[in-house]
């Protein structure tokens, strides 16, 4: 397992991708914290975080997906896969391995964000006039959404050979997993089980979490969800063996 994640991210940094990927998250989550009127901070009138744990949930559904969409799919194409499944390796491992290859490089693009925190800690009337509590609490939902959408990028890289549509599919996967069944909850009006409906989501869960409140719900949930589609994926390697 840590072979292939060392494998995975040498490769990953070997290329220029990653630094671009990584610098267009950073930009994007720069410009929407400072720049633009309708998320700037500087037009907030008290010391927060919030444009900025509201925004990134959005970026990560294009940013995930486009690290992930190469784990699997480039190997099966140019025939890489097999060799490594010929290894010592169990297939769990495999998986595994990959998936935190790539939540690595997501940890790795939310430390740099930690400098807005600093930012904004020192810019208070107050120094230190900021939710800590909630800033935590909000970094924490950020890391168990990134393994979330993580764990769907990867088993979408393992249903298809073609790196793009894998990156279309664990794109639309990450907006339905994230907002879709509360739309449906909306859209038909279900008074009774739209609650339960709106559950399914990873929303509800990531909002609570991101309030400084850390429920055993919640964390079961995030694990739940990403060993559930880690499972989809360790079946649709297994297939091929069948």
């Amino acid at each position: 397992m840590l072979t292939i994640l060392k494998k995975d991210l040498a490769d990953f940094f070997n290329s220029l991708v990653a630094y671009i990927t990584i610098g267009i998250f950073l930009l994007v989550t720069g410009l929407f914290l400072w720049v633009f009127p309708e998320s700037s901070i500087l037009d907030y009138g008290y010391a927060g975080l919030d444009s900025l744990f509201n925004v990134v949930p959005y970026i990560f559904m294009f940013l995930i997906p486009a690290i992930t969409m190469r784990s699997i799919a480039e190997e099966r194409k140019e025939g890489t896969f097999e060799l490594l499944a010929t290894r010592p390796l169990t297939d769990w491992q495999i998986v595994i391995g990959k998936f935190l290859a790539c939540l690595s490089i997501v940890l790795l693009a939310l430390i740099p964000t930690l400098i807005y925190y600093i930012t904004v800690y020192q810019l208070g009337v107050s120094p230190g006039n900021i939710d800590s509590g909630a800033v935590i609490g909000s970094y924490i939902g950020l890391l168990l959404l990134g393994g979330a959408f993580t764990s769907l990028g990867i088993f979408s890289s393992a249903i298809s050979k073609n790196q793009i549509i894998s990156f279309a599919i664990a794109v639309f996967l990450c907006f339905f997993a994230f907002s879709g069944f509360e739309s449906i909850s909306q859209l038909l009006s279900l008074q009774n089980i739209g609650s339960y409906i709106t559950g399914l989501g990873i929303n509800q869960h990531y909002q609570s979490i991101s309030r400084g409140v850390l429920d055993t719900r919640d964390l079961l949930y995030f694990l739940s969800f990403i060993s559930l589609f880690l499972l989809f994926t360790h079946i649709i390697l297994r297939a091929r063996k069948w």
